[in-house]
């Protein structure tokens, strides 16, 4: 089991930039492919991104591609997520987990905390 610790959000304006991070331990966790995920008040959670274990693919919803980036140190056991040009649409609560495949998206681990996102207009 690998147990995930989401940190870095907080309160932007719009158009503003932010990184999260994961912390991992417990299982190897360069084994698996990983992914965020968010989800907004009253609204189910949501793919966002998600990378390979390797980190060579990387896979992104629509909605945040070419603002945000997803990114990974094994040597660190920690997975991000640069967001730029942030909307108050992605204000949400963030997720990391593991998933099938950076194509399949599926989340397969625990669900952490998460980290509140915040964007004001």
């Amino acid at each position: 089991q690998v147990q995930l610790v989401e940190s870095g959000g907080g309160l932007v304006q719009s158009g503003g930039s932010l990184t999260l991070s994961c912390a991992a331990s417990g299982r190897t966790f360069s084994d698996y492919a990983m992914g965020w995920f968010r989800q907004a008040p009253g609204k189910e959670r949501e793919f966002v991104a998600a990378i390979s274990w390797t980190g060579i693919l990387m896979t992104y919803a629509d909605s945040v591609k070419g603002r945000f980036t997803i990114a990974r140190d094994n040597a660190k056991n920690t997975l991000y997520l640069q967001m730029n040009s942030l909307k108050p649409d992605d204000t949400a609560v963030y997720y990391c987990n593991i998933v099938t495949s950076a194509t399949s998206r599926q989340p397969r681990g625990n669900w952490g905390q998460g980290t509140q996102v915040t964007v004001s207009s």
